[in-house]
């Protein structure tokens, strides 16, 4: 069950930051309606499908964890008392909602709103912030550590749905200024990757009660540093584009390999918090 609920959770986060990130970085990475509109949209529609039915998934194997027995994931009843009397039931509800109608509004000519499908997205992945460690404090103290988990949701979602467009661009480039493309995700990327880290450091020191929790090599820190090396080796990958950046257009297949793998990478991250999310974190004494 813990597994299969691992499995779920990094699912449905990957298709909820994708979804949000690619339609951040549409308007910034390549303008006028091209066939990446066509293949986008494509794309997005999927993913709003799979969120769908990883969301519905996760409801019923959190019920069956609450239970302790599987056959109460399909009990109308335990569903019922689960969605109303718990935290993430009251929570699940207004998520799978939201993806419902972002279902709805890509299926429709509402699609062509880039400000709805980013209102939309923006709220599903909101809905996610309260979900796991960040529920764990209450009063002032706990709605901060939303907020901070929420800044970081955004910066990591923007991250890997722009570098998932890149991909889609980079395997068909014609008509996209490479070099100009680079500049403009690196620019905004520094944000991202400052916001990323200063939030994650502090869901750290709040999580654990340290800057880094001991020992490294057992459980919750384990994971984590695994977690770090991902993105360390993200960050490196970026570093290095960017510092080549005045020759990308000699390298096409250097450069979309080189996406790819930071992009694999950021999947790597995402699987090391599916898993993160359902360790206790270790206090320091």
């Amino acid at each position: 069950m813990a597994s299969a609920l691992v499995l779920c959770r990094f699912l449905h986060f990957i298709v909820v930051l994708m979804l949000f990130g690619a339609w951040v970085f549409r308007p910034l990475l390549s303008s006028g309606e091209t066939a990446l509109d066509q293949r986008l949209a494509r794309t997005t529609r999927w993913l709003a499908v799979v969120a769908l039915l990883s969301g519905v998934c996760w409801l019923l194997l959190m019920t069956a964890s609450m239970a302790g027995a599987w056959d109460a994931a399909f009990d109308p009843s335990t569903l019922g008392l689960v969605l109303g009397n718990t935290f993430f039931g009251q929570v699940w509800r207004w998520h799978l909602l939201i993806n419902l109608v972002l279902l709805a509004l890509l299926l429709t000519p509402l699609r062509a709103n880039l400000a709805l499908r980013l209102i939309l997205s923006g709220l599903l992945l909101a809905t996610l912030a309260p979900v796991g460690h960040g529920a764990m404090l209450d009063g002032t103290a706990g709605h901060l550590l939303i907020l901070n988990q929420l800044i970081h949701l955004i910066c990591v979602g923007a991250w890997l749905g722009g570098l998932m467009l890149l991909v889609m661009i980079l395997r068909a480039p014609a008509g996209h200024s490479i070099r100009v493309m680079l500049q403009r995700f690196s620019g905004v990327g520094y944000g991202l990757v400052a916001g990323l880290l200063i939030t994650g450091l502090i869901n750290v020191r709040v999580l654990t009660g340290a800057f880094w929790p001991t020992p490294l090599f057992s459980g919750f820190a384990l994971i984590l540093m695994i977690k770090a090396v991902l993105v360390a080796a993200m960050l490196g990958l970026a570093l290095f584009n960017r510092l080549r950046i005045d020759d990308c257009e000699l390298r096409p297949q250097t450069l979309r390999a080189s996406v790819m793998l930071e992009w694999m990478l950021g999947l790597g991250a995402v699987a090391a918090v599916s898993l993160l999310g359902t360790l206790p974190p270790m206090i320091s004494s």
